[in-house]
This record gives structure tokens, C-alpha cells and sequence, in this order.
């Protein structure tokens, strides 16, 4: 961005933002850093978008605790959180050991009405991918009774998660009976 300054172009916060959100896609973390130290330097401040931007970024860099307390900061500086902080704070829990912190973030973000009234594939993938990464295997299994009683159907990232939460749980049996289940669709575990 030096070059642009000489020219006597000066980048904003939307540049920054953008700039960030590159870095991020491109699982550039150590750039993704630089830049925000940047345009702090600059005096300008992260705006939803920049947070959010960092908040996937540490999803893509498995960092849900520096995720959270990006989200933290974000709230005290005044700053809202919109569906898109959500859906990449819950996609950072999911892949830690933070079920317990996804079920609140989702009741919240109903409360704020940034959440359809009922989750859909992508949340309970993720909610029974962190009960399988927190050794919760039976919350894992009702989690998947509960979204198909309600007529969702799983995809191949749900059935992984499933599958690894049995794994986990030594559930030979539900195990084997998933495998064929997603592999009989055509898909592959991940």
C-alpha cells in the first residue's frame, strides 16, 4: 500500500476490510495480521466487516479463543455483530471444543433476529461437529435425531461429523451404519 500513499492515495477502512478479507481467503493469517496492525497504526478503526473478516480467518486458522475474543472487542468498541460474525464465530467454535459456546452464540443470535427460527444443515453440522471434537458423542447423536425430525437433510460434512463423533465414542456399530449410509449417497467422509 506504500506505493498508493506516495501517490498521495491514501487506503481507508474499506480498503483495509478488503484487504483483509483477501488475506484471510488466502490463508495469509500472518498478512491478515499485518494489515490490521497497519491500519491501526493509521488511526483507523476495524469496522463490522473488518472483524468479520478476522473472525474467518481465525475459523480458516483453527484460533476459535482469538476468534471469540475478536468478537468480544468488537462488542465493546460499540460495534454489532450481523449474521455473518455469527456464522464465522460458530464455524471457529465448531472446530475446538466449544459445543456449549455455538448453542449460546445460536440463541443470541435469535434473539438479535439474525437467526432463521430453526437452524438449518450448516448449524447442526457444525453443532454435532463440536460435540464430536468435545468428546460429547450422545449430544451428537441427539443433535441428529433433532434435525431430521424436523426434516433436514444431512449432507456429507453432517454425516463426517457424525461419523467422527461415533468414532470418537468407539460406537462401532452407528459407525459402520453411517459410513454406508454417506457412502451409498456418493460422498466421502472427510
Amino acid at each position: 500500500m506504500g506505493k498508493h500513499a506516495a501517490k498521495g492515495l491514501e487506503p481507508d477502512v474499506i480498503t483495509y476490510s478488503a484487504l483483509i478479507n483477501a488475506c484471510a481467503k488466502g490463508d495469509y493469517a500472518e498478512k491478515t495480521v499485518q494489515s490490521l496492525v497497519e491500519m491501526q497504526r493509521k488511526g483507523l478503526g476495524p469496522d463490522v466487516i473488518t472483524y468479520n473478516a478476522l473472525i474467518s480467518a481465525c475459523a480458516k486458522g483453527d484460533n476459535a479463543e482469538k476468534a471469540l475474543q475478536l468478537w468480544v472487542e468488537m462488542q465493546r468498541k460499540g460495534l454489532e455483530p450481523d449474521v455473518i460474525t455469527y456464522s464465522a464465530l460458530i464455524n471457529a467454535c465448531a472446530k475446538g471444543d466449544y459445543a456449549e459456546k455455538i448453542l449460546q452464540l445460536l440463541v443470541e443470535r435469535q434473539r438479535k433476529g439474525l437467526e432463521p427460527k430453526e437452524p438449518n444443515v450448516s448449524t447442526y453440522s457444525a453443532l454435532i461437529s463440536a460435540c464430536a471434537k468435545g468428546d460429547n458423542a450422545e449430544k451428537a447423536l441427539q443433535l441428529w435425531v433433532e434435525m431430521q425430525r424436523k426434516g433436514l437433510e444431512p449432507d456429507v460434512i453432517t454425516y463426517s461429523a457424525r461419523i467422527k463423533a461415533c468414532a470418537r465414542a468407539t460406537m462401532q456399530r452407528r459407525l459402520c451404519s453411517n459410513w454406508w449410509r454417506c457412502s451409498g449417497r456418493g460422498w466421502s467422509p472427510t
